[in-house]
Protein backbone atom coordinates (compact mmCIF):
# COMPACT_ATOMS: atom_id res chain seq x y z
CA UNK A 1 0.00 0.00 0.00
CA UNK A 2 1.13 3.55 -0.68
CA UNK A 3 0.77 6.63 1.49
CA UNK A 4 -2.10 7.73 -0.75
CA UNK A 5 -4.17 4.66 0.10
CA UNK A 6 -7.64 5.64 1.35
CA UNK A 7 -8.87 4.86 4.82
CA UNK A 8 -11.26 1.94 4.42
CA UNK A 9 -13.90 0.56 6.76
CA UNK A 10 -15.28 -2.95 6.43
CA UNK A 11 -18.80 -3.49 7.73
CA UNK A 12 -19.25 -7.25 7.91
CA UNK A 13 -16.33 -9.65 8.03
CA UNK A 14 -17.38 -12.99 6.58
CA UNK A 15 -15.76 -14.83 3.70
CA UNK A 16 -15.69 -11.80 1.39
CA UNK A 17 -14.32 -9.33 3.94
CA UNK A 18 -11.57 -11.60 5.20
CA UNK A 19 -10.58 -12.67 1.68
CA UNK A 20 -10.33 -9.08 0.44
CA UNK A 21 -8.42 -7.94 3.53
CA UNK A 22 -5.82 -10.69 3.30
CA UNK A 23 -5.28 -10.03 -0.40
CA UNK A 24 -5.20 -6.26 -0.05
CA UNK A 25 -2.76 -5.93 2.84
CA UNK A 26 -4.53 -2.84 4.13
CA UNK A 27 -2.74 -2.68 7.48
CA UNK A 28 -2.74 0.82 8.92
CA UNK A 29 -5.51 1.96 6.61
CA UNK A 30 -8.43 -0.25 7.61
CA UNK A 31 -10.88 -0.69 10.45
CA UNK A 32 -13.65 -3.22 10.63
CA UNK A 33 -16.79 -4.11 12.50
CA UNK A 34 -18.99 -7.19 12.54
CA UNK A 35 -21.94 -8.07 14.72
CA UNK A 36 -20.25 -11.38 15.64
CA UNK A 37 -17.47 -11.12 18.27
CA UNK A 38 -15.59 -14.09 16.80
CA UNK A 39 -15.37 -12.35 13.44
CA UNK A 40 -14.11 -9.17 15.03
CA UNK A 41 -11.47 -11.27 16.77
CA UNK A 42 -10.29 -12.61 13.40
CA UNK A 43 -9.71 -9.16 11.91
CA UNK A 44 -6.24 -8.47 13.28
CA UNK A 45 -4.83 -11.55 11.57
CA UNK A 46 -6.05 -10.04 8.30
CA UNK A 47 -4.53 -6.60 8.88
CA UNK A 48 -7.78 -4.97 9.98
CA UNK A 49 -8.11 -2.93 13.17
CA UNK A 50 -11.23 -4.33 14.90
CA UNK A 51 -13.76 -1.93 16.35
CA UNK A 52 -16.23 -2.71 19.12
CA UNK A 53 -18.91 -0.67 17.41
CA UNK A 54 -19.67 0.41 13.86
CA UNK A 55 -19.24 4.12 14.60
CA UNK A 56 -15.60 3.57 15.56
CA UNK A 57 -14.91 1.61 12.40
CA UNK A 58 -16.52 4.30 10.25
CA UNK A 59 -14.76 7.26 11.86
CA UNK A 60 -12.40 8.84 9.33
CA UNK A 61 -13.25 6.39 6.56
CA UNK A 62 -13.10 7.57 2.97
CA UNK A 63 -14.61 4.40 1.56
CA UNK A 64 -16.76 1.74 3.21
CA UNK A 65 -17.19 -1.84 2.00
CA UNK A 66 -20.56 -3.15 3.16
CA UNK A 67 -20.22 -6.94 3.13
CA UNK A 68 -23.06 -8.27 5.26
CA UNK A 69 -25.85 -10.76 4.57
CA UNK A 70 -28.61 -9.99 2.10
CA UNK A 71 -31.13 -9.78 4.93
CA UNK A 72 -29.02 -7.20 6.77
CA UNK A 73 -27.88 -4.98 3.91
CA UNK A 74 -30.63 -2.36 4.13
CA UNK A 75 -30.82 -2.27 7.91
CA UNK A 76 -27.05 -1.82 8.24
CA UNK A 77 -27.12 1.14 5.86
CA UNK A 78 -30.06 2.71 7.68
CA UNK A 79 -28.68 2.07 11.17
CA UNK A 80 -25.20 3.45 10.50
CA UNK A 81 -25.72 6.12 7.84
CA UNK A 82 -25.49 8.90 10.42
CA UNK A 83 -22.08 7.59 11.55
CA UNK A 84 -20.59 7.87 8.07
CA UNK A 85 -18.20 10.81 7.54
CA UNK A 86 -19.63 13.43 5.19
CA UNK A 87 -18.69 12.66 1.60
CA UNK A 88 -17.47 9.14 2.32
CA UNK A 89 -18.48 6.49 -0.20
CA UNK A 90 -20.60 3.57 0.98
CA UNK A 91 -19.94 0.63 -1.36
CA UNK A 92 -22.91 -1.70 -1.08
CA UNK A 93 -21.42 -5.00 -2.28
CA UNK A 94 -24.31 -7.14 -1.06
CA UNK A 95 -26.44 -9.34 -3.30
CA UNK A 96 -29.82 -7.64 -3.01
CA UNK A 97 -32.55 -6.36 -5.32
CA UNK A 98 -32.30 -2.96 -7.01
CA UNK A 99 -35.18 -1.70 -4.87
CA UNK A 100 -33.27 -2.66 -1.73
CA UNK A 101 -30.20 -0.79 -2.90
CA UNK A 102 -32.19 2.30 -3.79
CA UNK A 103 -33.70 2.33 -0.29
CA UNK A 104 -30.22 1.99 1.24
CA UNK A 105 -28.98 4.80 -0.99
CA UNK A 106 -31.69 7.11 0.31
CA UNK A 107 -30.53 6.54 3.88
CA UNK A 108 -26.85 7.11 3.08
CA UNK A 109 -27.48 10.24 1.02
CA UNK A 110 -29.83 11.73 3.60
CA UNK A 111 -27.00 11.52 6.13
CA UNK A 112 -24.48 13.25 3.83
CA UNK A 113 -22.70 10.20 2.49
CA UNK A 114 -22.28 8.94 -1.05
CA UNK A 115 -23.64 5.57 -2.14
CA UNK A 116 -22.60 3.21 -4.92
CA UNK A 117 -24.24 -0.01 -6.03
CA UNK A 118 -21.65 -2.78 -6.53
CA UNK A 119 -22.29 -6.28 -7.84
CA UNK A 120 -19.71 -8.96 -7.09
CA UNK A 121 -19.91 -11.16 -10.18
CA UNK A 122 -17.93 -14.27 -9.16
CA UNK A 123 -16.90 -16.17 -6.00
CA UNK A 124 -14.36 -14.12 -4.03
CA UNK A 125 -12.29 -17.26 -3.45
CA UNK A 126 -10.05 -17.83 -5.32
CA UNK A 127 -10.45 -14.60 -7.33
CA UNK A 128 -9.80 -12.31 -4.31
CA UNK A 129 -9.08 -8.76 -5.57
CA UNK A 130 -9.41 -9.96 -9.16
CA UNK A 131 -13.10 -10.68 -8.68
CA UNK A 132 -15.14 -8.80 -11.32
CA UNK A 133 -17.06 -5.86 -9.86
CA UNK A 134 -19.85 -3.94 -11.60
CA UNK A 135 -20.35 -0.41 -10.24
CA UNK A 136 -23.35 1.88 -10.65
CA UNK A 137 -24.39 5.25 -9.27
CA UNK A 138 -23.59 8.96 -9.62
CA UNK A 139 -20.33 8.45 -7.72
CA UNK A 140 -19.32 5.25 -9.51
CA UNK A 141 -16.18 6.69 -11.09
CA UNK A 142 -14.89 7.99 -7.75
CA UNK A 143 -15.61 4.63 -6.18
CA UNK A 144 -13.78 2.81 -8.95
CA UNK A 145 -10.72 5.00 -8.44
CA UNK A 146 -10.63 4.31 -4.70
CA UNK A 147 -11.22 0.59 -5.21
CA UNK A 148 -8.32 0.48 -7.66
CA UNK A 149 -6.09 2.06 -5.02
CA UNK A 150 -7.15 -0.70 -2.65
CA UNK A 151 -6.08 -3.28 -5.24
CA UNK A 152 -9.34 -4.26 -6.93
CA UNK A 153 -8.24 -4.98 -10.48
CA UNK A 154 -11.40 -5.83 -12.43
CA UNK A 155 -13.96 -3.07 -12.01
CA UNK A 156 -16.41 -1.72 -14.56
CA UNK A 157 -18.85 1.17 -14.32
CA UNK A 158 -22.20 0.16 -15.83
CA UNK A 159 -24.14 3.39 -15.34
CA UNK A 160 -25.05 6.19 -12.97
CA UNK A 161 -28.37 4.67 -11.87
CA UNK A 162 -28.46 3.02 -8.44
CA UNK A 163 -29.71 -0.53 -8.89
CA UNK A 164 -28.35 -1.12 -12.38
CA UNK A 165 -25.39 -3.23 -11.22
CA UNK A 166 -27.64 -5.13 -8.85
CA UNK A 167 -30.17 -5.80 -11.62
CA UNK A 168 -27.47 -7.38 -13.77
CA UNK A 169 -26.37 -9.64 -10.92
CA UNK A 170 -29.82 -10.58 -9.66
CA UNK A 171 -31.16 -11.45 -13.11
CA UNK A 172 -28.00 -13.43 -13.92
CA UNK A 173 -28.44 -15.30 -10.65
CA UNK A 174 -31.83 -16.56 -11.83
CA UNK A 175 -29.94 -18.67 -14.37
CA UNK A 176 -26.80 -19.54 -12.40
CA UNK A 177 -28.42 -20.57 -9.11
CA UNK A 178 -31.46 -21.92 -10.92
CA UNK A 179 -29.33 -24.34 -12.93
CA UNK A 180 -27.74 -25.54 -9.70
CA UNK A 181 -31.13 -26.22 -8.17
CA UNK A 182 -32.48 -27.86 -11.33
CA UNK A 183 -29.47 -30.15 -11.64
CA UNK A 184 -29.81 -31.14 -7.98
CA UNK A 185 -33.52 -31.90 -8.41
CA UNK A 186 -32.83 -33.94 -11.55
CA UNK A 187 -30.06 -35.89 -9.82
CA UNK A 188 -32.26 -36.61 -6.80
CA UNK A 189 -34.92 -38.10 -9.06
CA UNK A 190 -32.29 -40.11 -10.95
CA UNK A 191 -30.90 -41.43 -7.66
CA UNK A 192 -34.36 -42.41 -6.46
CA UNK A 193 -35.09 -44.24 -9.71
CA UNK A 194 -31.70 -45.95 -9.74
CA UNK A 195 -30.82 -44.46 -13.12
CA UNK A 196 -28.28 -41.80 -12.15
CA UNK A 197 -25.47 -43.00 -14.43
CA UNK A 198 -27.81 -43.39 -17.39
CA UNK A 199 -29.32 -39.92 -16.98
CA UNK A 200 -25.91 -38.30 -16.58
CA UNK A 201 -24.60 -40.10 -19.66
CA UNK A 202 -27.62 -38.93 -21.62
CA UNK A 203 -26.99 -35.35 -20.57
CA UNK A 204 -23.30 -35.73 -21.42
CA UNK A 205 -24.22 -36.79 -24.92
CA UNK A 206 -25.89 -33.45 -25.50
CA UNK A 207 -23.25 -31.26 -23.83
CA UNK A 208 -19.61 -32.30 -23.74
CA UNK A 209 -17.81 -29.36 -22.09
CA UNK A 210 -18.09 -30.74 -18.54
CA UNK A 211 -19.44 -34.13 -17.55
CA UNK A 212 -22.81 -33.89 -15.85
CA UNK A 213 -21.82 -36.13 -12.96
CA UNK A 214 -18.94 -33.75 -12.20
CA UNK A 215 -21.21 -30.73 -12.59
CA UNK A 216 -23.86 -32.20 -10.31
CA UNK A 217 -21.28 -33.01 -7.64
CA UNK A 218 -20.00 -29.44 -7.78
CA UNK A 219 -23.50 -27.95 -7.68
CA UNK A 220 -24.50 -30.12 -4.72
CA UNK A 221 -21.40 -29.08 -2.78
CA UNK A 222 -21.99 -25.39 -3.46
CA UNK A 223 -25.65 -25.65 -2.43
CA UNK A 224 -24.84 -27.55 0.78
CA UNK A 225 -22.04 -25.17 1.76
CA UNK A 226 -23.57 -21.85 0.71
CA UNK A 227 -27.28 -22.65 0.43
CA UNK A 228 -28.46 -20.26 3.15
CA UNK A 229 -26.64 -17.30 1.64
CA UNK A 230 -27.69 -18.24 -1.87
CA UNK A 231 -31.31 -18.70 -0.83
CA UNK A 232 -31.29 -15.17 0.60
CA UNK A 233 -29.77 -13.88 -2.63
CA UNK A 234 -32.39 -15.69 -4.69
CA UNK A 235 -35.16 -14.15 -2.59
CA UNK A 236 -33.77 -10.81 -3.74
CA UNK A 237 -33.72 -12.13 -7.33
CA UNK A 238 -37.39 -13.07 -6.94
CA UNK A 239 -38.09 -9.55 -5.70
CA UNK A 240 -36.22 -8.19 -8.72
CA UNK A 241 -38.38 -10.22 -11.11
CA UNK A 242 -41.57 -9.15 -9.33
CA UNK A 243 -40.48 -5.55 -9.74
CA UNK A 244 -40.21 -6.19 -13.47
CA UNK A 245 -43.66 -7.75 -13.62
CA UNK A 246 -42.31 -11.31 -14.00
CA UNK A 247 -43.73 -14.08 -11.79
CA UNK A 248 -40.64 -15.83 -10.31
CA UNK A 249 -41.99 -19.40 -10.31
CA UNK A 250 -38.66 -21.20 -10.86
CA UNK A 251 -36.75 -18.68 -8.78
CA UNK A 252 -38.96 -19.34 -5.74
CA UNK A 253 -38.31 -23.05 -6.18
CA UNK A 254 -34.59 -22.33 -6.28
CA UNK A 255 -34.90 -20.52 -2.94
CA UNK A 256 -36.50 -23.58 -1.37
CA UNK A 257 -33.99 -26.07 -2.76
CA UNK A 258 -30.92 -23.96 -1.91
CA UNK A 259 -32.14 -23.55 1.67
CA UNK A 260 -33.08 -27.23 2.00
CA UNK A 261 -29.62 -28.32 0.83
CA UNK A 262 -27.99 -26.14 3.49
CA UNK A 263 -30.39 -27.37 6.20
CA UNK A 264 -29.63 -30.99 5.34
CA UNK A 265 -25.92 -30.26 5.45
CA UNK A 266 -26.22 -28.69 8.92
CA UNK A 267 -28.32 -31.63 10.09
CA UNK A 268 -25.77 -34.15 8.82
CA UNK A 269 -22.95 -32.29 10.59
CA UNK A 270 -24.81 -32.62 13.87
CA UNK A 271 -25.33 -36.38 13.58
Amino acid sequence: MTVSAPNVALIGFGEAGSTFALAGDWSGHARGWDIAPERRAAMEDCGIDPAEEAATALAGAEIVLSLVTAESALKVAQDHAAELPEGAIWCDMNSVAPETKRAAAEAIRAAGGRYVDIAVMAPVDPARLNVPLLIAGPDAEDARSLLATLGFAKTRVVGDEIGRASAIKMIRSVMVKGLEALSSECAAAADAAGVFDEVMASLDASEKATGWAERVAYNRERMATHGFRRAAEMEESARTLLGLGIEPVMTRGTVLLQRKAAENNERNKGE
